[in-house]
């Protein structure tokens, strides 16, 4: 890794959140020093799924973690060749090109994403709906992104085509199938935490304890510093990247934020931003930024974008119904919220700070 290696780091963990401890003598986004050996992080990154993928691991065997972080990369690009929109051939653009005609058969990978994406589809609401895919191309935030803001007769005409129950799956057969022609559905808002867990798993099966993997908004810590857990910020969204205005002790769990200000565009004092509201076609208004916390990415990954379309005042209350899930908002007016299972554990140092 060559000598930016370190800022590049700082500079993509503070897309989310923070990570306040690190090695000894390296400064990622402002850490204190392990207190216990081995005492050496190695650090590489890729880019992956439209994203910044990074992997730090503390070791003293630096071929043996740069040969697994060269596994994760890889495994970041094997996913994405099924699930992504953006390649003719993968398994996901297959689905939508035969929107409307029949059912396409897929691999057991696919299913597994979908099926998590179905059932917090339905346990949100419809807050979390893959078929949003639907507007690509008119609101181009993504790859294809220059800030255009469609005409609302052009949205609301492709209203019809959303809707998770015209996904159908049949698991006996590994078929999957979009009733309506002219639907698309986009795992944009859950494919990387399931990369993110896959990648989780070929660390520890390569035997490294103390590690952090970051895929653009999605984190997962694993290990301890020392004798305690890893301190992580939670980024303010409208102070500058390096702000937070939370700080939460972690131990091997994985945060995912949602948030208005990475991919975004201000026009006319209107904010306009890449995570649409099924129900109308457009920019979410209901919140600024919410963190999830859990014990695995994909379900962080899921329901960190069905808690920002929803809402504080809908979505604190389904928090604190869902084992093993905790969240923090902030909400359009700047109001911090924080579910009850992280009472105690997170310290709100300061008030985010306010903006359009």
């Amino acid at each position: 890794m060559n000598r930016s290696s370190v800022t590049l780091l700082c500079a993509l963990l503070v897309s989310a959140w923070l990570v306040l401890d690190a090695g000894p003598g390296r400064q990622l986004a402002g850490a204190l020093a392990d207190t216990r050996a081995p005492d050496h992080v190695v650090i590489r990154s890729d880019k992956a799924m439209g994203t910044r993928v990074s992997v730090s691991i503390w070791t003293d065997d630096e071929a043996a973690a740069a040969t697994a972080a060269a596994a994760v990369f890889g495994e970041f690009h094997r996913i994405d060749h099924l699930m992504t929109t953006w390649l003719e051939e993968s398994q996901v653009s297959r689905i939508n090109a035969s929107a409307g005609k029949g059912p396409v058969k897929v691999s057991d990978e696919v299913l597994t994403v979908l099926d998590k994406a179905l059932e917090v589809s339905r346990k949100s609401g419809g807050a979390f709906d893959i078929t949003v895919g639907v507007f690509r191309g008119l609101w181009k935030f993504d790859q294809d992104r220059d800030g255009t803001i469609p005409e609302m007769a052009q949205v609301r005409a492709r209203l019809p085509l959303v809707g998770y129950r015209h996904v159908v799956i049949d698991r006996s057969r590994k078929t999957v199938f979009l009733r309506k022609a002219g639907m698309r559905i986009t795992l944009g808002g859950i494919a990387k935490g399931y990369a993110l867990d896959r990648a989780v798993s070929i660390l520890h099966g390569r035997g490294f304890v103390d590690f952090i993997l970051q895929a653009g908004g999605d984190l997962y810590v694993s290990g301890r510093r020392g004798d305690r857990a890893w301190r992580v910020g939670i980024r303010d969204p409208r102070g500058s990247h390096d702000a937070t205005f939370a700080i939460a002790a972690i131990e091997d769990r994985t945060f995912s934020t949602s948030g208005d200000y990475e991919r975004h565009v201000v026009k006319d004092g209107v904010r306009y931003h890449h995570i649409l509201d099924p129900v109308t076609g457009t920019p979410v208004r209901r919140s600024r930024s919410v963190t999830v916390l859990a014990k695995d990415a994909i379900t962080a990954d899921a329901w960190s974008t069905a808690l920002f379309v929803m809402g504080v005042e809908r979505g604190l209350p389904m928090v604190e119904k869902i084992p093993g899930l905790d969240a923090v908002f902030v909400d359009t007016n700047n109001k911090v919220h924080v579910s009850s299972g992280l009472s105690g554990k997170i310290w709100i140092h300061r008030q985010p700070t306010p903006g359009i």
